[in-house]
């Protein structure tokens, strides 16, 4: 084998290693990634949980309308500006805790109602479509 086809074959073996390693990277960090629960209902109180930190989980979500429903807004070591949340449709301005949980009561949505929350800074935001 001559030098050339030497080169070429370690460039190769070089690039396929790092792509394997970048992809094994990739797959860690998706299973690290928080886990987003779906809306439920309790004691007949619609509750839907969002992930603050880094932005919003879940961005966009539908829950049911005309039900009583309150947010569960949970932060876990959060210190970007996703803690400072603001929801002008509720009058909610807040700091959240840095870990914790927070409770906002969202009243009893109507068919076809938005709610959206936005950082204070306007960067990263939540919508939660309400329907029947």
């Amino acid at each position: 084998m001559n030098k050339t086809a030497s080169i070429i074959i370690a460039i190769g073996l070089v690039i396929g290693i790092g792509f394997i390693l970048s992809n094994k990277k990739n797959v860690e960090e998706v299973t690290k990634a928080p886990q987003i629960e779906q809306s439920y209902i309790k004691d007949g109180v619609q509750y839907i949980p969002i992930i603050a930190k880094g932005g919003y989980l879940p961005r966009t979500s539908i829950a049911q309308s005309d039900i009583p429903t309150k947010l569960v807004v949970k932060t876990n070591g959060t210190y970007d500006c996703s803690s400072s949340l603001v929801i002008r449709s509720l009058n909610y301005q807040k700091i959240l805790p840095n870990t914790g949980e927070t409770i906002i009561d969202v009243g009893t949505p109507k068919d076809g109602e938005k709610l959206l929350g936005l950082c204070s800074m306007g960067m990263y935001s939540f919508e939660v479509a309400f329907k029947v």
